[in-house]
């Protein structure tokens, strides 16, 4: 091969290589009308409120808000987009376990925890966001409203004049996360006693029953069913060849 082919093979793979992440990109990215007129109504109704939006064509539009905002993308979505179901709200913290990951050892947190923050689709600037999915069941569209809580005050507006079903979640949040909704009239425990001590969803919360003994599966290992068959001809044969009580070896 002459110099001059060679050169334009070359020329040609720096080409189809470069062409290729645009190729796949543009299949990842396929069109989704619905869910675009969704974000781009969303936008037109919060303006600068609304911080970043994520959507994974067919799947799911993920929205998030200032944390100002929050109650009224919610007055949004069920007013503006006809998303007058509500399905749940919940809160996320996004700080790795200082204590590790029990199942690997059960007894010995790391000497060096990881503290970085990663965030998820969407992204976002705090420890704790707050979500929600609002349904319309008549479109048969849904959006998932995500914001960052203020690590200052862990406060975020209440959502239970827009949805009444968001009382008892913003409870449960407000129990196992520790984030309090500004508006909620009657923030209460659910599950644990009133005088009960610290968020148990959160990840700096200590599984102390994971501590006094190791997470299960490290020790239970029952064995594959194969594992047993193999086994059995090897203890039938041990027990033939063992002396009987009262023989000497």
């Amino acid at each position: 091969m002459s110099a001059d082919t060679e050169a334009e093979a070359s020329e040609e793979e720096v080409q189809s290589e470069a062409e290729a992440p645009e190729e796949e990109t543009a299949e990842a990215l396929e069109p989704d009308p619905v869910r675009e007129a969704l974000r781009d109504r969303l936008g037109a109704e919060l303006g600068e409120a609304l911080v970043a939006t994520d959507l994974a064509s067919g799947v799911q539009l993920t929205v998030r808000v200032t944390a100002e905002a929050w109650r009224t993308a919610g007055l949004v979505v069920r007013d503006q987009l006809g998303c007058r179901w509500f399905d749940f709200l919940s809160a996320i913290d996004w700080l790795p376990s200082p204590y590790g990951r029990y199942e690997d050892d059960g007894m010995t947190p790391p000497s060096d925890p990881d503290t970085e923050i990663e965030t998820g689709i969407a992204g976002g600037e705090t420890r704790f966001q707050v979500f929600a999915r609002v349904v319309d069941t008549a479109a048969h569209t849904d959006v998932i409203l995500k914001t960052d809580v203020p690590d200052d005050t862990l406060t975020v507006p209440s959502w239970v004049t827009v949805y009444d079903g968001a009382d008892w979640h913003e409870r449960e949040t407000w129990e196992m996360f520790g984030i309090s909704f500004d508006g909620h009239p009657a923030l209460r425990n659910i599950y644990l006693p009133s005088d009960f001590e610290g968020n148990p969803l959160r990840k700096d919360f200590p599984l102390i029953a994971r501590i006094v003994k190791p997470w299960p599966g490290i020790i239970d290992v029952e064995p594959m069913p194969a594992e047993d068959e193999e086994a059995a001809p090897d203890e039938a044969a041990s027990k033939e060849s063992a002396p009987e009580e009262g023989e000497s070896s």
